[in-house]
């Protein structure tokens, strides 16, 4: 088992000797990989690095928020949030393709933060790369290179992490001081509920993904089953079906919740939950979330499926 202990006390003077006084910066999404790599850097180098999150109206409920009181005020951190909700979805609208939709996000995504990078005359880029994110695609390791923006920007490339398997980051995370939220989060996809709201972004849909996905999440973690499962999520289909509330028939956009299990996200499975807790969280969805007309239940493993739906 790694001596966690030891390896925060060798990344740190790894990183110093790496950077030296270089300007840094990094993008936080609030994952465990990003958030593990960013407090390492910023035990060596101070302010020096900027921490940036950027926020694209696609996360988690509050999720910006949270990532301020945890980064800023809890862990001191030179953080930086951008509000670009308004860019992307005006960008994402009527966009109903699945990959279209990822590249309008990751293209907005780049240039807001190749716009921070040049104005604050970055120099290093440090990325929670871990092992399972280079494995399979290189055979080598390589802990100090140079990646270079579509601007042709170059930055010096750091990647503390690169070594390190998930439940060894995990472990990272508890020892540096990060709360359990950060340490055992569930992976999120970058382009966020973009792939979790099929056909095209309203700020309908959105709203009723995030408040859906919110009470999936508070239910899960209240049963205590967060550890035991990789990702558990609510997803708004591209359809509508009738349902009634009091007296009145409505017509109105059906939930979808998903439950997986898995090691790496090369193969999930789903799990036999107790039936009281899934009824619980669609009487929920159905109840305190407005325009939902039902709630159902996907129960495909990966494959054929994927874990998430778009």
């Amino acid at each position: 088992m790694m001596n966690t202990k030891e390896f925060i006390e060798e990344s740190i003077a790894e990183i110093k000797e790496q950077i030296g006084d270089k300007k840094t910066i990094i993008a936080l999404s609030g994952g465990v990989d990003s958030a593990v790599a960013a407090v390492l850097t910023a035990r060596a180098i101070g302010d020096q690095l900027l921490a940036v999150f950027v926020d694209t109206g696609l996360m988690r409920k509050n999720e910006a928020q949270e990532i301020y009181k945890i980064f800023k005020e809890d862990m001191g951190l030179n953080l930086r949030i951008i509000e670009a909700k308004e860019q992307f979805l005006k960008e994402l609208d009527g966009v109903d393709d699945p990959e279209e939709k990822r590249k309008i996000i990751g293209r907005i995504f780049i240039e807001i933060f190749e716009e921070v990078a040049k104005e604050n005359g970055e120099e290093v880029l440090v990325q929670g790369t871990i092992a399972p994110d280079w494995i399979e695609s290189e055979g080598e390791i390589k802990t100090h290179h140079n990646i270079a923006l579509p601007s042709g920007m170059v930055l010096e490339l750091v990647e503390p992490l690169r070594d390190l398997y998930k439940d060894e980051v995990r472990l990272l995370a508890k020892d540096l001081g990060l709360p359990d939220e950060i340490a055992y989060r569930q992976p999120f996809p970058g382009p966020g509920l973009a792939v979790r709201i099929l056909g095209k972004i309203t700020e309908e849909k959105l709203e009723i993904c995030k408040e859906a996905n919110a009470i999936v999440e508070e239910e899960i973690e209240k049963e205590g089953l967060n550890k035991d499962l990789w990702q558990y999520f609510a997803a708004v289909l591209d359809t509508k079906a009738t349902g009634v509330k009091g007296d009145i028939r409505e017509y109105n956009w059906v939930v979808v919740i998903r439950f997986v299990e898995s090691l790496d996200a090369m193969t999930a499975s789903v799990p036999e939950l107790p039936f009281n807790i899934i009824k619980r969280i669609s009487k929920r969805i159905t109840s305190e979330v407005p325009n939902v007309a039902r709630v159902v239940l996907d129960v495909s493993d990966k494959p054929p499926a994927t874990i998430e739906f778009e």
